[in-house]
């Protein structure tokens, strides 16, 4: 298989592409620079780089020195201590019914309220804004007068400002658009960026996300919350056992 190709041979060891692929995975989004076969070259030799410092450390017997016994005891105790939590952690079940139940009783948490998806042309004046309604009743296209002549940078994109609530617009523009129907040009619009014209393209009714939906989303959410009570309980279970002094 092409993961388990064999890259480089360091004094021995083999260093497979998988190797190589699971170090970049470890970079987090930094890694995604060297996700091309270039990039894999570069991790690999730095992947020789390290094995080589390897072999030195070992040659020199740096795990005998103090200095490095008192670094692995830190990295030992820290790894321990993640282990002990994970251990906790890893009782933590959800079942399908906890989940079912917990949306039944929260269902006001998954309501979408009424949008629109509008689009709209802004400029300095009325008269303006008259002018460009009425090329666009006598049959110009609205985003090419929306490319041509506004001022948000929506213009670019045919004035489209996609979908959005209430409470996300100034309230004169919201006002005029969420009463305005599907496909009507508004008449001129003033707020404090200027005259728009405002058209709305599509209308969305209030909608309740179905179960099949959010059931991973609350799933992980109600595992958070069920996670967090068997840490902190156990955390208290263990202050009895062990003395516990604070000076804060």
């Amino acid at each position: 298989m092409e993961d388990s190709k064999i890259l480089a041979n360091v004094n021995g060891r083999d260093i497979t592409r998988r190797e190589v692929e699971s170090f970049i995975r470890s970079m987090g989004p930094q890694g995604n620079q060297f996700n091309t076969e270039e990039g894999i070259k570069k991790v690999c030799d730095e992947l020789i780089n390290q094995e080589l410092f390897y072999l030195d450390a070992i040659n020199n017997k740096y795990e005998q020195e103090e200095a490095f016994k008192k670094e692995l005891e830190v990295l030992i105790e820290s790894a321990l201590k993640n282990y002990a939590i994970n251990k906790v952690l890893s009782s933590a079940k959800i079942s399908d019914e906890e989940v079912r139940e917990y949306y039944d009783s929260h269902k006001e948490y998954f309501k979408t309220p009424e949008q629109i998806s509008a689009s709209h042309i802004l400029v300095d004046s009325e008269e303006k804004a008259n002018a460009l309604k009425k090329e666009i009743l006598d049959g110009k296209e609205f985003e090419m007068v929306a490319k041509e002549n506004s001022s948000c940078p929506s213009g670019a994109n045919g004035g489209s400002l996609g979908r959005f609530g209430k409470g996300q617009m100034v309230p004169e523009f919201e006002q005029a658009a969420f009463n305005s129907e599907v496909g009507e040009i508004t008449d001129p619009v003033k707020t404090q960026f200027g005259y728009h014209l405002i058209r709305v393209d599509e209308k969305f009714e209030p909608s309740t996300k179905s179960f099949d939906e959010v059931k991973e989303q609350v799933k992980s959410q109600l595992l958070a919350l069920k996670q967090q009570e068997i840490y902190l309980n156990k955390a208290t279970d263990l202050k009895k056992e062990y003395k516990v002094e604070k000076f804060y």
